[in-house]
């Protein structure tokens, strides 16, 4: 059944967007029956009757006309619902919005109820932000709106305060219940008090309470204010991108609720809620304590402020219940007053609540402020504020006891709490053993570091000396080895392999000499790759191409092997084998220096010859074994 009528309520709803009047405003001599819409100019609400989910009586309210899911932000009779289809809204002759219960409009259930002098010229519009106006039509001036008397809803542009001029108050009340819109048990309210603030409340308990004025300004798709003046205390907010409908909801559960339609999934969806965790009730850790809704690693989200202890450490520490709240340390053995006594600072904090607190000036340096609050016995903490949209520092302080007071890390001020000398000295004392423990740790940190540090910087000295001296000690092996018989370094350099070198000199050339030759070793100039390193082809600045055998110093071949190499070459020099031209024991990879050969590597030709052998041997048999089948 609830479905069938859910079917049905969107049915009508589509129904009466297509063929009920789009006007948007009601005049001295029309009604709107059950059935008929009023609709903005630009389509954005609608007003008529409607039955909220199971229920069977008629309320006449103003919901989101684009939103296909039907979602009331205003009702006229929540507490007067209409039993049947047979309510009627009218501007009667003096002026006022009347709704009927029967259509012989002999009894009202609900009407504007304002006193002027009677005139045929008021007229009745609903407006694109949801706001029911009532106008004198000539003048163009505002008898009544429905923005002045919100039901659950906050919409952009809606207040919730206080006009200080005629003292009207408007506020959000909950629904009985999803199915009934009668005023609920939860209410969303400005206290004016001190330094105003936006509570939330259930019956006569204080349930949640916000930041007070002045707010931090910041930037965001929903930015709200908190306007304080002789005028007027209100909270509003206002919307950047108009594309997106956005609602705030004081939902019957006693949560309040910001939403943002979603036309895709159509649905509303959360962007923040609240009530939503354990510091967020008010005066979760009782009195003279402070919330933490950030605890890693702690069993217990609460902590005394400076200068107090548990009122009950039974239940403080046992039960982890914090309602007792706190008390002073030492309330008749120590004085608060003209004893030496100080503040503490307790860091970005969402400042207790302001009922009890007294702006002691708009215009106030930090250092005043603390004076101020000093010279007052009664004075138990103060905070210095930015007043942004005035562009001074006010002073704000507490007198009496500190209540709410929650870790805000982003948006939080900073409190500074009276404390007596004792607890002034022993916070000092733990403070300067923290730092001494500090500084010991951060001596300690820095002296391993330092020694790791010269260790690192010896060891790579040490290996690269001793790298130095094997490097020293085998190219003077390999000079004694082969230098006897065959080092001519400087005519043969000079040379560079030139014509009038002949065996059995070899030549040893220089890294620049390697360098030139191959373009720095390009990867381009690269012949092949073996076991031992790479092979790169290369030029001398006469003209002679030379073949470089790189020995890589990942290669197994060691210095015994290239000596061996060096003196077993050089006495095979043969007209059928590639001549060793010299070689450099420069730098950590040594280098042997061949004449360079245009051809093919000796596998490729040994491979080519067996294949044409090979296709030989394979024609000549085929055509003796014919031969001999035939013959």
């Amino acid at each position: 059944m609830g479905f069938e009528k859910l079917f049905l309520q969107s049915f009508l709803f589509i129904l009466h967007l297509v063929f009920c009047s789009s006007k948007d405003t009601l005049t001295i001599n029309q009604t709107i029956q059950d059935g008929d819409l009023i609709i903005s100019k630009g389509n954005s609400f609608a007003l008529g009757f409607f039955s909220p989910a199971s229920s069977k009586f008629r309320y006449l309210g103003i919901w989101f006309n684009q939103v296909k899911l039907q979602t009331v932000v205003w009702i006229a009779n929540r507490n007067n619902p209409i039993n049947g289809s047979s309510g009627v809204l009218s501007i009667d002759p003096c002026g006022n919005l009347v709704l009927h219960s029967n259509q012989d409009m002999r009894f009202s259930v609900w009407s504007t109820n304002i006193t002027m002098k009677v005139t045929d010229t008021c007229v009745a519009q609903l407006l694109d932000s949801g706001n029911l106006v009532l106008v004198e039509d000539r003048s163009k001036t505002i008898l009544w709106q429905s923005f002045d008397y919100p039901t659950d809803t906050h919409l952009p542009g809606l207040k919730i305060g206080l006009n200080q001029r005629t003292g009207l108050s408007r506020s959000l009340s909950s629904w009985r219940s999803q199915d009934d819109p009668a005023t609920g048990d939860y209410l969303v309210e400005i206290d004016p008090t001190g330094s105003p603030q936006v509570f939330l409340s259930k019956g006569t308990t204080r349930y949640w309470r916000s930041m007070p004025w002045p707010l931090k300004g910041y930037a965001d798709s929903v930015n709200f204010t908190f306007i304080n003046n002789e005028d007027e205390i209100f909270t509003s907010y206002s919307i950047i991108d108009a594309s997106v409908i956005v609602r705030v909801v004081l939902d019957y559960s006693g949560a309040i609720i910001h939403q943002t339609w979603h036309e895709k999934d159509g649905e509303w969806k959360e962007y923040w809620s609240g009530p939503k965790y354990q510091c967020d009730t008010y005066a979760h850790c009782g009195t003279n304590a402070k919330c933490n809704p950030h605890r890693l690693n702690r069993r217990f989200e609460c902590d005394c402020l400076p200068g107090y202890e548990p009122k009950s450490p039974r239940d403080w520490n046992i039960l982890k219940d914090a309602t007792g709240g706190c008390v002073r340390k030492r309330l008749e053995s120590s004085s608060l007053c003209g004893s030496g006594e100080g503040f503490v600072k307790v860091e970005d904090v969402k400042v207790p609540d302001t009922s009890v607190a007294v702006w002691v000036a708009m215009n106030m340096s930090p250092i005043d402020c603390e004076k101020e609050c000093k010279r007052n016995c009664l004075c138990t903490a103060y905070a210095s504020i930015d007043i942004l949209e005035r562009g001074t520092t006010g002073c704000l302080a507490w007198f009496g006891e500190l209540i709410d007071v929650v870790e805000f890390v982003d948006e939080g001020y900073d409190l500074y709490v009276r404390v007596d000398s004792l607890e002034l000295a022993e916070i000092k004392r733990q403070s300067m053993g923290f730092l001494e423990r500090k500084d010991m740790q951060a001596i300690l940190v820095v002296s391993v570091v330092s020694a790791w540090f010269i260790i690192i910087i010896f060891a790579y000295l040490w290996h690269k000396r001793k790298k130095r001296r094997e490097r020293n000690k085998w190219n003077e092996s390999l000079l004694h080895k082969i230098g006897n018989s065959y080092y001519h370094k400087e005519t043969i350099v000079a040379n560079e392999v030139g014509d009038s070198m002949s065996y059995p000199h070899i030549a040893f050339f220089d890294m620049g000499t390697m360098l030139a030759a191959t373009n720095n070793f390009s990867p381009s100039n690269t012949l092949g790759q073996g076991g031992f390193g790479l092979v790169y082809k290369g030029q001398l600045s006469n003209g002679q191409e030379i073949a470089i055998k790189k020995l890589s110093k990942s290669s197994r071949q060691g210095i015994e092997e290239f000596k061996n190499e060096v003196m077993l070459i050089a006495k095979l020099q043969h007209k059928n084998l590639v001549k060793l031209l010299g070689c450099c024991i420069q730098g950590e990879e040594p280098m042997l220096v061949y004449e360079y050969l245009p051809n093919k590597s000796l596998d490729s030709l040994l491979f080519a010859a067996i294949c044409h052998q090979s296709t030989w041997f394979s024609e000549n048999f085929q055509k003796n074994l014919i031969s001999s089948v035939l013959g």
